[in-house]
This record gives C-alpha cells, structure tokens and sequence, in this order.
C-alpha cells in the first residue's frame, strides 16, 4: 500500500484538483489519499477567527467569500447530477463554522482549543469535495475522518501525537474494510476527549507520514508544485538543481532550516520504518522527483558538489546572547537560559557558545524576541543587578544559513571553502555552529545578505559549470561603448572556455543610468537605447543601488576621468565590491587615501585594480606586481607613458602646424577630453607616480619635477582658447623639433623614477628629452608606449614592456582583462 499526500497548490482549485484525481486513477496498488485544505483556505479561516475575536463583523463577508470558493469548486468538479448532496454539506459545514465563529465574537475570545476547530474545516471540507468528485468518476473509495483515527495530546495548535493508540486505530481500520483507496482529510486529529486538535502548519505532510508508518507502507509519495527537493530555493538561485537522493537525516536538516517542500516531522515517522517518501510534481508527474531514503554512505572519489547535498536558510530570525564574567567556571547558567525560554515555549534554533564560558548565544524566532528578553532578564535579575551579567543582548534582522550534507563528515576542507567564499563577498558572519555529527554548518548573517550568501555558497558547492559576474559600468563613452561591445563579444567564448558568466548589470554615463531588472542583465544589442530612457544619473544613487543589490562577485568599472566618481571606491570596497578604474584618480591621490583603498580591498577581499592607469591594455602594472611578489626590487624605471605626446612628437615635423597634430590626435581618440593633461605633462606625471608606488615608494604627485615644453598661456581658458594660443606660439613647437633634428635626435616626453635619488634630487620627474638613435626609446613609433624596469635581478638590461598605449580598444581590453580577473581569485 502507497499514501499519497496532495497539498498546497495540488489541490488549489477545481483544475488542479482533476489533475489529482487523474494520479490517484492510475496508480494501481492500495492507497491512502492524504489531502490539505483548498488553497490559501487555511489563513482565511484564521483571519476570520481573529477578526471575529475583535468583534469586527467583517468575518461575516469573510465566510461567505470562502463558502463561495467551496461552492464554485464543487459545481466545476462534479457534474450537475452529482452536485446536490456536496453543495448541501459544504453549506452545512459553513452554517457550523459560522456559528462557532459568532460565539468567538460574543465572547471576544479565541481560544487555542477553538482556533483549532476553526482550522480545521478547511481539511474537512476539500477531502469531501474530491471525495464526491471521486464518486462522481466512480472510482470506489473510502472517505477517513482523520479526527477518529490520529490520537493526540491537548497542545492545540501543535499537538504531540500519540502513536500506540494512533497506528492501532488506523491499521484495526484498514485491515478490515474492503476499499483499497482511502482519502483522509490532513492537519487535524483528536484529543481523548475528541476535541479537534491540529499537528502544526503545513501538518498534512505529517499526516501523510503518520498512516504510512502506521500500515508499514511501501512508499510515501508527497505531490507538490515542484519536481522534488532542489540545491537552493529556485526563487533566489536560477541556477538550483534538483536533488535526485536524499537521506532522512539530511531531509530533516534541510527542511528544519526553511525548505517548505516537506514539513520537518513528516520524516521521522517514515524513517523508523524505513518507509522511502518520494518528492513528486504533481504539474510534471513523470518528472523523476527526489527520493528520501537511508543514510548514504561516504565515497571517498565524491567532490564538493557531491559532499553537499543542500543548501537552505532561515530568515527573520533574532540573536540572543548573554555575556559576563560571572559566567566562566559556574554551571548551570546555559540549563538556567534554556529554562527561561522553555517556560515561554521559545523555541531555540541555533546554539553556540564560546570556549571560555563567557558568552552563550542562541538564536530564535524574531515573534519571539520580546518575551524571551523579558524572561531571560528575570531569571537572572541577581547577577545583573551585581554586574556579573549583562541584561540580554539582542540582534535582530538576522538569517541563518545552513549547509547541509551527510558526507561532510569525511571530508575536510567544507567549512573553509564555506567561510571563505562568504567571506569575499563581503559576507560577515556573526555565529557558527555546526553539530557533532558534522552534517550541518550554520552561520548566522545579516537578513539582507541573505540571498546573496546563497547564491555564493551555491556557486561555490554546486555550480561547477560556470562562475558569475556581475558589472556596473560607469563611463558609457568611447572607451566605455568599446568595453560593452567587448564584453558583449567575449560572452560565450568565456563561459565555454573559462566556466565564466560575465553579466552588465548597470551602465551609466554622465546623463543617465540604468539597471537590469529582477536581477536579470542588460540587453546589449540595445543598452544605448534602453540608457538613453534611463533615469537621470545620480552617482550617490548609483552606488547606492549597486550596495543594495548586493549581488555577488559584483564589479565596478570606471570608465572616466572624474574625480567624484573615483571618491567613491571606499564605499564600494567597504562592501567587497571590487573596483576596476581606467580612472587614474585614485591611484595618483594624496598617498595616504591610496593606502586605504588597498587597505580596504583586503579587508573585504575585493580586488582595487588598475592597470590600464599606466599603458593602457600593456601589462605594465601587472609585470611591476610579479617582480615585487617574486621578490625583486626596483632601482629605476624609465618610460615613455604618454601615447598621445608619443604620437605627436611622432607626427610633427614642423611642416604643418603643432597644434593641428593634436587636434588630429584627439579626434583619432588618443587624448583625454581636455588635451593639456596629456600635453602639459599632468597624465604622465600621475603614470609615473602609480609606478613608483607599485615600486614600493611613499611619495606624492608634488614630488615629481615636470619639466614641461607648453607655454605657460596655454593653460588659460578653454580647449579652444588653447588651440588658439598653439597656433600662437607655432615658433615655439618649431625650434624643439629643429633643435632636436639638428643633434639627430627625436623628441620624446620621458618619464623616470630613480629609487637611488639622493638629497635635493627628485625620485621622478617628466619632461622632453632629445632621443638618440642607439635609445630603446628612438624606434617608438605612433602611440606606442615603452616601460623599461632595472631592477636587481635586470641591473643593466632592463625587462621591456613595449606596445600601443593609448586607443579606445586596447584600453577597453585592459579594463576587461581585469575585469577578468575578478573573476579568478
């Protein structure tokens, strides 16, 4: 014999219903038919208690619109000639609730024991219209009062069951009728003295449990809207897999800390007798569902997705801690803690505690916050009031998430990779317990991080196919438009070849802003468009709806040159947000706010990355990095950083005016919006100075010396006044280039770093130097940039990195390669 349980939207309405119906209809084997209440049925019959309670009269309509909703199911299922007799006894059942609910109402009380017979209607009522639906398609059966057979203590509300007299009752039953379908309404019994009691919210999983058990059944199959237990809840992971086997102990786990698809009692019954309970769709009943069965033994060839079965959480959840130095070598202060929060039936549902005795921390229900403060306070009045504890702390707006899997237990490392992957999104975890049998780790973190830890730990456990990021670009420009189309280009490729997701989750520009819905990716086929009818750009509501969005693994790119946008990094950081900035703003700011950037990216493992600060998409700052790391230092750097003077200098031969060769410079896309802080020695002097940090010196932009070739004039006005005044002083521009033609030299605008610098001398400066023929720097054509590193292991032939520094693609690559390597910390 099988039972079948069939709830919440199963039986929702006359549609899903038949669907039932049709199961039950195919399956040949002996059968007990467990059913829950109409959808949403059950919370009604509450709010009319309650209502009625407070003397509003408003239960009245409340009633009626539920006889309504049994009335229209009852005349969609059953054919007319079937309908007299079950619309005859839903309106008798309701004349009852009515009546009951009219004495709640004089007598503005609702007792436990009433809001139990209340409740218990719903139940009563779907198992007599199925039951007369069944009728109707003649399939012979037995309709069970459920309050006759389960037998239970007087906790209305979550009554213990009495399973001696329970499984006597039931099998007596069963083995004497001669039907082999049996339907049973869920969620309610009996007391001794028959009084309706109920087994709890979402009881008639247990119900279901509690006649398998009791005629040894084959198997328990529990139908609901989803094709069996999964990974995570699909609602906050896209990504959740179904879990095909499950141990008991594991089902309990998972279901204690928030999985809804089975009620937590529902396994322990089935468990003592072995009985397997399947998880089935009852929309995809040929879908193959999840199984819950003995323990599963370790494999020692399982790998991480294998060791975790689930993942799952509690939200709304408060932390209770009692602290002081009384505590330390006194027993009985946890047994006294425990007893306050017994007598006020507080259920505790986490523990921890700190190895020297001085704090005990549990966790428990938010609803129940105020009177386990009241409790706990009063059982340790005495050693508050002599300072050897302190009155109970309380936290609130926290979650609990678990990992939950019975092969942990052989498997080192789980907690670790647990921790840590919480711990580089920002995660902070304010409890962790994990049991003896090391088949849960629970951590306790702040509700809004909650869906956010479970997709991380999700990606870190389950989701071997592929890792996501999530970008938020600001800059929508040249470069900006360059970095979307490359990302837009690279998407698949990088989640085939690098098991990576890279997703635009936001773009702004100076006007506008905009963000992906739902927690989806922007459309790159027609980001411009949708920016375009984006919301006005606001940087602190950018940023601020980046923080709580709170995805993981999420990246800031900054794609500009503006100071407000590179001031706020430290928020970003701050929330493991990792920063990537062609913006050399931050980079090149006062010494001590650099140091604090770079001190916050450790702190909350994110990354502060920069590369394309200095030659664009050239691996300059990376090959400074490893040189570091691997142990060298660096003497001196010499460098041609500025692709936009290189080019100049390049083009000008004084046959035709200086400043249109920077004119054509700037259009071709190689200055910045204003010309003089790549001509006036600004942007290199900050180049230099990012080198000269990343060599490990402490120094300042007005440290550099800049020998500059402008005149002084061209820094007044705007760019065009500025062109203006180079056209103006065209003699000045011809004799540097004579001068240098007459030496057989080029002009080239150097940048150097000299760590040996003694005295007065400058570490760094920048200016334009005549270039000889036998100089690395002479054959540096176009835009190219040239970075030469001494350092002690390259003391006279310096490590070269030398290509195309400027451009708006090869800085969108750089931007994306690190951008990339978020991705692979």
């Amino acid at each position: 014999m099988k039972v079948l349980k069939f709830g919440g939207t199963s039986v929702a309405n006359a549609a899903n219903i038949s669907k039932v119906v049709n199961i039950v209809s195919q399956n040949k084997e002996s059968q007990i038919i467990v059913v829950s209440a109409l959808g949403g049925v059950t919370d009604t019959l509450i709010k009319a208690g309650t209502l009625a309670e407070k003397t509003d009269e408003a239960y009245k309509d409340v009633l009626k619109e539920l006889e309504k909703k049994h009335l229209d199911a009852a005349r969609a299922l059953l054919p007319v000639t079937h309908q007299s007799s079950c619309l005859s006894m839903i309106k008798q059942q309701f004349n009852e609730l009515e009546e009951i609910c009219n004495s709640v109402f004089y007598l503005k009380e609702l007792s436990l024991r009433t809001k139990d017979r209340i409740v218990s209607f719903g139940e009563l009522l779907s198992s007599k219209i199925i039951s007369a639906y069944m009728q109707s398609k003649q399939m012979e059966h037995e309709w069970l009062d459920s309050r006759q057979f389960i037998k239970t203590n007087s906790n209305f509300g979550f009554a213990a069951v009495d399973f001696d007299t329970t499984n006597q009752l039931i099998l007596d039953h069963i083995k004497t009728s001669e039907q082999k379908i049996f339907l049973a309404p869920g969620f309610v019994a009996s007391n001794e003295e028959n009084h309706s009691t109920t087994l709890g919210r979402g009881g008639s999983d247990y119900t279901a449990a509690i006649y398998a058990a009791a005629v040894n059944a084959s198997s328990l199959e529990i139908w609901t809207d989803v094709s069996g237990m999964m990974t995570a809840d699909p609602r906050w992971v896209p990504n959740a897999k179904p879990i095909a086997s499950i141990s008991y102990l594991e089902a309990m786990e998972l279901s204690h800390f928030g999985a809804k698809v089975v009620y937590p009692p529902t396994i322990q019954p089935v468990r003592n007798k072995n009985i397997p309970a399947w998880i089935k769709n009852t929309f995809a009943p040929d879908d193959a569902g999840t199984i819950i069965h003995e323990n599963i033994h370790p494999n020692p060839e399982d790998t991480d997705s294998n060791i975790i079965t689930g993942i799952s959480s509690i939200n709304a959840v408060a932390l209770l801690s009692l602290e002081g130095s009384g505590m330390i070598g006194i027993p009985g202060f946890s047994r006294r803690l425990f007893e306050a929060l017994a007598n006020e039936k507080i259920n505790v549902i986490l523990i921890t505690q700190s190895s020297s005795e001085h704090s005990i921390c549990v966790a428990v229900n938010t609803s129940d916050v105020v009177k386990a403060k009241v409790s706990v306070d009063r059982a340790f009045e005495m050693e508050i009031a002599q300072k050897k504890v302190e009155p109970l702390i309380v936290e609130t707006e926290q979650s609990i998430i678990a990992l939950v899997g019975d092969k942990m237990k052989s498997h080192t490392g789980i907690s670790g990779k647990m921790f840590n992957a919480l711990g580089r999104n920002g995660i902070n975890v304010r409890a962790i317990a994990q049991g003896s049998s090391e088949r849960n780790i629970s951590a306790v973190i702040a509700n809004a991080d909650i869906k956010k830890a479970v997709n991380v730990l999700h990606e870190a456990f389950f989701e071997s196919v592929y890792k996501q990021l999530n970008v938020f670009i600001v800059g929508a420009g040249n470069v900006g438009s360059k970095l979307i189309h490359q990302v837009q280009q690279q998407q698949k490729f990088l989640q085939e070849n690098l098991n990576l997701q890279v997703r635009v989750t936001g773009i702004a520009n100076s006007k506008k802003m905009l963000f992906a819905d739902n927690g989806n990716e922007i459309d790159l086929d027609n980001w411009k468009q949708q920016l375009q009818q984006g919301e006005e750009m606001q940087l602190d509501k950018f940023i601020t709806t980046i923080i709580q969005k709170n995805f993981r693994n999420s990246v800031f790119a900054d794609v500009t040159a503006n100071a407000s946008v590179a001031a706020v990094y430290d928020q970003l950081l701050s929330k493991a947000v990792s920063v990537v900035a062609c913006n050399k703003i931050a980079a090149s700011s006062g010494y001590q706010h650099y140091i604090n950037l770079k001190s916050l990216a450790r702190e909350y493992n994110a990354l502060f990355l920069f590369e394309t600060n200095v030659g664009a998409g050239l691996p300059v700052i990376g090959t400074l990095n490893d040189l570091r790391r691997s142990g060298d230092t660096v003497t001196k750097i010499q460098a041609v950083l500025s692709g936009t003077l290189n080019f100049v200098f390049n083009h000008y031969d004084a046959t035709k005016p200086f400043a249109s060769v920077v004119k054509q410079a700037q259009d071709e896309g190689y200055t910045e919006p204003d010309p003089r802080l790549d001509l006036g020695g600004t942007d290199v002097m900050r180049k230099i100075l990012i080198l000269a940090r990343g060599a490990g010196e402490k120094i300042e932009m007005e440290d550099i010396t800049n020998n500059g070739f402008l005149p002084a004039e061209c820094f007044e006005g705007s760019v065009e006044d500025f062109y203006a005044t180079m056209l103006k002083h065209e003699d000045h521009f011809k004799k540097l280039y004579q001068d240098a033609a007459a030496k057989n030299c080029k002009l080239k605008f150097v940048a150097e770093y000299n760590s040996a610098a003694q005295g007065s001398a400058s570490k760094a400066n920048v200016g334009l130097q005549h270039i000889q023929s036998d100089s690395d720097f002479y054959h540096l054509y176009g835009k190219d940039n040239i970075v030469l590193f001494y350092t002690q292991r390259y003391p006279e032939q310096p490590l070269v990195v030398k290509g195309a520094g400027a451009g708006a693609d090869v800085t969108a690559s750089g931007v994306f390669a690190d951008i990339i390597r978020v991705a692979r910390v």
